[in-house]
């Protein structure tokens, strides 16, 4: 995924002169904590906060140039970066949001910290079987039952707990990936389990057609 799958197009912005009293009104409306600070080309020069306002307003400031935090102060993405850039960016130093440029320097959208806490809820909510679906996609020649058969096997190691083929796709298909991480005792445990059942049916494959 990429920073622009993410973004949030329809975004707020105000300009350098613009009235601090009007932009804390603006900002009230739409529920924004952050906002870019835009020229004329739409470039980004500036980043203002509720907190700076809220100061500006106490201290009888006028127009948000006298307020904005400079642009060296302010990490951006590039639209086609890696998404996962900005939920580490924003989860390291704790923003509410990110500005997003494309390769002209012109603020195209913004990420926020709530737009990456849906997509991680809505991640969460994904039945197994998804993964396992995409697993048998990936792994050319390797039949579903394969899998199943694999992941049985898999568990059983793992857990010390004999199940069934069938008993473990019924499993998958009741469970999301959150229950899922949770119940292997993380994420990395999880796709540790994921790599072990693609290394024993690929392994199988090749056993088998060796006789």
């Amino acid at each position: 995924m990429k920073a622009k799958e993410l973004m949030d197009r329809d975004f707020v912005y105000v300009s350098p002169s613009d009235d601090i009293k009007k932009v804390s009104k603006i900002m009230e409306e739409v529920r924004r904590f952050t906002c870019p600070v835009l020229d004329e080309n739409n470039k980004l020069i500036a980043w203002v906060t509720s907190f700076e306002i809220t100061k500006g307003l106490r201290e009888n400031n006028e127009t948000i140039s006298e307020i904005m935090s400079p642009l060296e102060d302010i990490v951006t993405i590039n639209e086609n970066e890696p998404a996962k850039r900005a939920v580490l960016a924003t989860a390291n130093n704790q923003f509410v949001s990110l500005p997003v440029l494309n390769d002209d320097d012109v603020v195209v959208g913004i990420i926020r910290a709530c737009d990456i806490v849906e997509l991680l809820s809505n991640l969460y909510e994904i039945k197994v079987s998804k993964i396992y679906e995409a697993m048998e996609d990936q792994l050319k020649g390797v039949t579903w039952d394969e899998l199943m058969e694999a992941s049985a096997v898999v568990s059983r190691r793992t857990t010390g707990v004999k199940i069934t083929p069938e008993q473990y796709e019924k499993n998958i298909r009741n469970s999301t990936f959150g229950e899922a991480i949770w119940t292997t005792g993380g994420l990395e445990k999880f796709f540790a389990g994921l790599i072990a059942v693609g290394e024993l049916v690929i392994a199988r494959k090749v056993g088998r057609a060796r006789k």
